[in-house]
């Protein structure tokens, strides 16, 4: 009777565990998936901020409130600019932020508190910007005909946080901006050579970095618990099982449960015969973040 008795509090108490895994392990899908996201979006963004003013640039020079001060202008072979009252002005070698300080400055003279906003119009320095999980993160010169991976290895080298999917987003003549998805894996291990893309100016390579996510693995297996992987790498039922020690010699193969918790924070049950995976009568599952696989004991 006292058996029993501990046996109903410990697997309570495996299912108060569960509950709170589950619960915590869907909060953090969210803010993942947001940063990725965000991470693409702000790649332009990177480029435009870190991009070193150069020679054929044509920038867009307006100062708030004042259009008789707007001018439009190419940057010389020498980096200068011309522009009314300032006459002859060094940008070259100079941010869009440090132009607009720089000129801001000199108009002091003519307007006090000088607001001045530098629009790229025309890229033609031939610059490549590098961001996220690389060793050596910036903007670098595209010189002659460069593939991803040659530019990469200029940035250093991946980190071993990299994801294992990256992007190149690339402005199209109509002002938008085109992500062009890598697959590493493919690409690196599988040696398709396709994915290895000529990178062309004003290109923003993004190496997301990746992250770990946590899958439970509980019951009848060697080494019950939480296994972190790359959230970038699907595992699966069968290698989640197998990461957590395989199955013990009281385990059943017909009655695996994966519990999970939808986009509405509902919590799924779903109900595995290992054996028809195995047999491959069925594909093996691929397992979610914060997924919690229970083993159950044989009753034979």
């Amino acid at each position: 009777m006292e058996r029993n008795r501990s046996a109903a509090l410990c697997f309570l108490a495996l299912l108060v565990i569960i509950a709170l895994v589950v619960s915590g392990g869907a909060q953090q899908a969210v803010q993942i998936n947001g940063s990725q996201e965000e991470s693409q979006i702000n790649g332009r963004d990177y480029f435009i901020r870190e991009y070193v003013i150069g020679p054929r640039d044509l920038l867009e020079i307006k100062v708030f409130e004042l259009p008789e001060f707007d001018h439009t202008v190419r940057v010389s072979e020498d980096g200068s600019i011309t522009l009314p009252l300032l006459g002859n002005v060094q940008v070259g070698g100079l941010t869009k932020d440090k132009a607009e300080e720089k000129l801001s400055g000199l108009l002091e003279k003519y307007v006090k508190k000088a607001q001045v906003s530098i629009f790229i119009k025309e890229y033609q320095s031939s610059r490549v910007a590098i961001i996220g999980a690389v060793e050596k993160p910036g903007m670098y010169e595209l010189v002659g005909r460069q593939t991803l991976l040659q530019m990469i290895s200029q940035a250093g080298g991946f980190k071993d946080t990299a994801a294992n999917e990256i992007y190149v987003l690339r402005e199209g003549q109509d002002g938008t901006t085109a992500s062009i998805s890598i697959d590493l894996e493919e690409l690196l291990i599988n040696g398709n050579q396709n994915l290895n893309i000529p990178i062309q100016p004003n290109d923003v390579i993004n190496v997301p970095v990746d992250k770990l996510i946590n899958i439970y693995v509980f019951g009848e297996v060697k080494q019950p618990g939480a296994l972190q992987v790359k959230m970038s790498k699907k595992i699966t039922l069968l290698q989640a099982i197998a990461q957590a020690g395989g199955l013990s010699e009281n385990a059943t193969k017909r009655g695996v449960t994966i519990k999970r918790r939808d986009k509405s924070g509902k919590e799924i049950n779903i109900t595995v015969n290992l054996n028809d995976i195995i047999k491959g009568k069925k594909k093996d599952i691929p397992l979610q973040e914060g997924d919690v696989v229970i083993v159950k004991q044989s009753i034979f």
